[in-house]
């Protein structure tokens, strides 16, 4: 597949039906990008980019989409492991236009970040420090791109916090999955597993070409895709290598 324009590592993703959102992240070390790449599933093309607001962060960041604008919370500001922003946008996707929101109460690193009941809910990432897991939960009112409220409500705090989880709303219950806690040398992997409700058992279905951390993945007409991340130095050697913006996609049979 075309790879993606840039490298990438610690970006976000959201799609949008076949229309594939690439926001941010680290080029290398010492370079952070400040734009979003646009993926179109259908035509498997990268078919436009365009800036991010100068204020926004760079990794890290929190994402939610209620299909048509993309709210982006948080994360971490400039390359290296450099301090956590407190601010908050929103992506009109139609017009490619950005709109500030009231900033979270406290920065983040890589919080979980859902539209649920009319309101955005982040929770847990990293606090300032990057190491200590953050357990607060606030949300805030939402309609059409806009916040409705000038500030956050606290919520129920979770149990344990920590950033890059994965967070969905299924049958109007919030679901908050995986993660890490602290700040550590991550071991990538490669499988892709699959869960079957009525049999209550996983499954390894596939792996990928080779051990990843912090792809983004998209799923569109029955092909996976993924691309950006950082692979490793070997099986038995987690240190980081080299950061990719290949582009992958696997035919899955679910």
């Amino acid at each position: 597949m075309p790879p993606a324009p840039v490298p990438r590592l610690d970006g976000a993703a959201i799609q949008i039906k076949n229309i594939f959102y690439v926001f941010a992240g680290y080029g290398s070390l010492d370079y952070v990008h400040s734009h979003v790449d646009i993926y179109n599933f259908t035509s498997n093309t990268w078919v436009g980019r365009f800036d991010m607001p100068k204020e926004m962060g760079h990794s890290h960041l929190g994402v939610a989409s209620d299909g048509r604008y993309i709210y982006v919370v948080s994360g971490q500001y400039g390359p290296q492991c450099r301090g956590p922003t407190a601010r908050t946008f929103v992506l009109d996707t139609e017009t490619k236009k950005w709109r500030s929101m009231p900033p979270l109460p406290a920065p983040r690193y890589a919080p979980a970040s859902q539209l649920w009941r009319g309101r955005l809910h982040v929770m847990g990432g990293s606090k300032e420090n990057r190491h200590t897991p953050g357990l607060e939960h606030w949300s805030i009112a939402v309609k059409d791109g806009k916040a409705l409220e000038n500030q956050w409500r606290t919520e129920i705090p979770i149990p344990r916090g920590g950033p890059h989880r994965a967070c969905v709303v299924i049958n109007d219950r919030l679901f908050v999955i995986g993660g890490q806690e602290g700040d550590f040398m991550a071991k990538p992997g490669s499988p892709i597993f699959k869960c079957s409700r009525r049999h209550e058992t996983w499954s390894v279905i596939g792996k990928l070409p080779f051990r990843i951390k912090t792809t983004l993945a998209g799923f569109w007409d029955g092909w996976l895709y993924f691309t950006s991340g950082q692979r490793d130095s070997g099986p038995d050697n987690p240190r980081p290598k080299k950061v990719i913006g290949e582009m992958w996609r696997t035919k899955l049979s679910l």
